[in-house]
This record gives C-alpha cells, structure tokens and sequence, in this order.
C-alpha cells in the first residue's frame, strides 16, 4: 500500500467510506451555490426540491396500488443518524393506507419465545401497500449484539438465516429495499447535545442513545459484519451519508424513486356531487357543548 493510499483510508472506528468521504470536503454534485459556507445544502434548495420529490412519491403510491406491488423499506442506522426525519418527509403527502411505517417496541416474553423473525412477518406489505420499517430484524445483529442483549449463538444464527429469508421475501415478489443512515461521531454527538439543550426534545435522548454513542466504535463493527453477510444481490444495502440531515432526507428520496420504473396513473378530477335534500329537523345547537373559542 503507498503512503498516498494511506493518507485516503477512513480514520479508525468511521462508520464507512462514504463518511470518510463527506467530511473530507466531498458532497453533492449539484451547484456549488445551492451549498452554505459549511458545505451544508440551503434550506431554499432543500425545500423546493422535497416538494418536488413529494410531488414524486404520491405519483409512486398510485402506481403501487394500480400495480399490485409489494414494497418493504428498511431503515437502519445508529441514533440520530436521520431515518425518522426521511421517513416523515415520505409520509407526509402519502397515504397511510397506502404508505404505513412499522416501529416495533421490545418484543413481549411470549415473542422472545418465537421464531426470532415471526413477529416481523404480519407487518410485511400486501398487494398495493409501501411498508417502511423504522429499524427491523437487523436489531438482532446489530444494538442486540452491541449492548449484549442476544447471546453469540443467536447473532451468528441470525448472520446465517437473515440473507436466506431476505431471498425468500424477494421470491414471494416483495421488493426488498435497504437503507443504512451513516453519521460521524461528531455530527451525532452535536444532534444529542442538541436534545439535551432543548427541553421539548430532551425525551428523545434515551440511555440507550447514551450507551449507543459510548460504544460507537463497536457499533461500526457491528455495522461491518452485518453487511459481510447480509449485503446480498437480491437485497443490497444503500448507505446514505447524513452527517447533512437535508442533502440525505433528498438523496435517499431521490433514490427510493430511482428504484421504479413508475407511469402518472393519478386519478383525474372529480366532480363533487351536491348535497341530498331530505325532510330533516336539526335539534337545537344550543344543545351541544362547544370547546372554548379563544382564538
């Protein structure tokens, strides 16, 4: 290896080369004026370019429907890495119907007796429906394995079955698609001491978020095996760099879009029909009980 190569490697313990990447003095390839003097994207682009992705995404779930397609999204990645922030941003002009999000709590003690992927199975999406997991079953091999709360025989058990079920769901004809959300040490450190700065947030900062950050390092070994075995073909991961919240929430859109080929099947117009007419006497409003009026 030459001293060039080297001096190009991620510093020890980065969660992965795209990082290394982004804090470096790389970013986006769009135009140097959509960017602050930090690098980070302006909120001006960010926002006119989300309404337009939004725009995008409900044109997909009319597709979805039309089309029958079964679509599961995972997002994964460390605390605070941005995965609720793109989710929310692909939920807020969608239908919940259509589009519905899966953020399981700890599993009961009757679920820790089951097949260790059963309680994930009546979440997976039907004909027509767009599931995004908020975490998933790669909890197992990854905040389980880091904080010790699975034994080393269940984290290799779980290595060796999670590509072969991944395959499985692919050949029922669900579309598998996988995200980890990459941040730096830094950036993630910054965004807790901003939580805990903020009164209104403070509840999101949580002693796992805590332990989490202590053991970062470990965090990206486990990061690091869990790809070893579980970036497959049929279901590849995508990391997306977030130490830029904005830049990531659009690239993963962007990307999530890229991963159909969809047509405009929206709906035209409708013409709203007039009210019915029929015999009927309200009884006095003055019955009802109102909430204060004070704005």
């Amino acid at each position: 290896m030459s001293k060039q190569d080297k001096h190009n490697l991620p510093p020890e313990g980065a969660d992965d080369i795209g990082e290394f990447i982004t804090k470096a003095g790389g970013g986006g390839t769009g135009n140097p004026a959509d960017y602050k003097k930090d690098g980070r994207l302006r909120s001006d682009v960010y926002e006119a370019e989300m309404e337009r992705l939004q725009e995008q995404l409900v044109l997909l779930q009319y597709w979805i429907q039309s089309q029958g397609l079964k679509v599961l999204v995972i997002f994964e990645g460390r605390g605070s890495a941005g995965k609720g922030g793109v989710i929310k941003r692909i939920t807020e002009r969608t239908s919940p119907r259509t589009v519905r999000v899966v953020a399981l709590p700890k599993p009961t003690e009757r679920q820790r007796t089951q097949w260790y992927f059963q309680r994930y199975v009546e979440h997976l999406p039907a004909a027509g429906e767009m599931v995004l997991f908020d975490r998933s079953w790669y909890n197992r091999s990854n905040v389980e394995w880091v904080m010790g709360y699975c034994t080393e025989e269940e984290h290799s058990e779980f290595l060796r079955s999670c590509p072969e079920f991944e395959r499985m769901l692919v050949r029922s004809g669900i579309k598998v698609i996988k995200y980890w959300f990459s941040v730096s040490f830094e950036e993630q450190r910054a965004r807790f001491e901003a939580r805990n700065a903020e009164p209104l947030k403070r509840w999101k900062l949580s002693d796992m978020d805590l332990a989490e950050h202590e053991l970062y390092v470990k965090y990206s070994m486990a990061k690091d095996n869990t790809f070893q075995y579980t970036d497959i073909k049929q279901a590849p991961w995508y990391v997306v760099p977030s130490d830029d919240k904005k830049a990531a929430r659009l690239n993963c859109i962007n990307h999530l879009l890229s991963q159909f080929e969809y047509e405009d099947v929206a709906p035209e117009v409708i013409q709203l029909p007039e009210m019915k007419q029929m015999p009927y006497v309200r009884p006095p409003i003055q019955d009802q009980t109102f909430v204060e009026q004070r704005f």
